[in-house]
């Protein structure tokens, strides 16, 4: 069975990772209002893999023997003054995001949770990649400026981004 505190955690960070979703969620669709498809496709998918993110938490803490609990999902930003601005936004996001994950490995190692502790791991690698990826993007949109040729070529590469396949859980 699983500890209280930490079914807890877990279940605050589903709320995260679906929160997560939603905001990029919203993020892609401010870029369709931009006719931004490429933006918006790279979002949209960021999106899906948040709420997969999401149910990896939901699917671990059942197979603990612990209990979802979902909780209200705030109403996400839906306004930026620029594309950078969304990816400073996704940047700090997925910042504050890995400080959640790293906050429950500590507590998982703190009650000797192993196995919440392995479990985690893949997510706090899964970080790593998340904030470089983010952090790239916002030096590619700080290099380009106001360049329309850059955004477009960016928006073109973005839109190149093909989802993963959702891995099963056992």
């Amino acid at each position: 069975m699983i500890k209280a505190n930490i079914e807890d955690a877990l279940n605050n960070q589903i709320n995260a990772e679906l929160y997560s979703s939603y905001l990029y969620l919203s993020m892609s669709a401010y870029f369709e209002s931009k006719s931004l498809s490429g933006f918006a496709k790279w979002m949209a998918i960021q999106s899906q893999e948040e709420y997969a993110h999401a149910m990896k938490f939901y699917s671990y803490l059942i197979q603990k023997g612990g209990r979802a609990k979902l909780a209200k999902i705030d109403e996400p930003k839906a306004e930026w003054k620029s594309i950078l601005d969304v990816f400073e936004d996704t940047y700090a996001h997925e910042q504050k995001v890995s400080a959640s994950i790293n906050a429950i490995v500590d507590l998982a190692l703190q009650e000797k949770d192993h196995a919440t502790v392995s479990f985690l791991n893949w997510f706090v690698t899964e970080q790593v990649e998340e904030e470089a990826t983010a952090q790239k993007l916002v030096d590619d949109l700080k290099l380009i400026g106001d360049n329309n040729n850059g955004i477009f070529l960016i928006d073109r590469e973005l839109g190149q981004r093909v989802a993963e396949a959702p891995v099963e859980e056992k």
